[in-house]
């Protein structure tokens, strides 16, 4: 199979979309990505997995924690912002939890160290140990099939 069937077959699994969040120097950084998931409840864990060419790859490691911001439906254009799809540079009004920056009115900012990594192929996994989060009410931003969307409304 080639590289383009294999990440077809992989587009039709919709996830929510995520942007990772973190700080160097007091500097804060983020990356879109829709490869998060929940591990362990005991230890708390979530797992977030990073391209090797990513910038974002050795930030995590040099800082030792990430946030992990579970986008709203209104929030596509943050998503494209931080895949690099608007190109134009952007002042972001983060909010700060537990010295991280995190994505202001997202679903969920979940606060994190890092627990362990593991490279696998082309990417790092990193396991983070959650100290903290919080969660909000609103409707979740969808990836399926390289498209964002929404959920219908109940």
């Amino acid at each position: 199979m080639d590289d383009r069937a294999f990440r077809n077959a992989m587009g039709k699994f919709a996830t929510g979309v995520t942007v990772i969040t973190t700080s160097v120097q007091e500097e804060a950084y983020g990356m879109t990505a829709n490869a998060f998931m929940s591990v362990s409840l005991n230890p708390r864990l979530v797992l977030v997995s990073i391209g090797e060419k990513a910038q974002m790859l050795n930030r995590v490691r040099t800082a030792g924690k990430f946030a992990v911001n579970i986008l709203k439906a209104e929030q596509k254009e943050l998503s494209m912002y931080f895949a690099g799809q608007i190109k134009e540079k952007r002042e972001i009004d983060f909010a700060w939890l537990h010295d991280l920056p995190v994505i202001q009115d997202s679903l969920a900012n979940i606060v994190c160290n890092v627990y362990r990594e593991h490279q696998a192929g082309d990417h790092t996994l990193f396991l983070g140990e959650v100290v903290d989060l919080v969660v909000r009410e609103g409707e979740p931003l969808t990836f399926f099939s390289g498209k964002y969307g929404t959920l219908p409304a109940d």
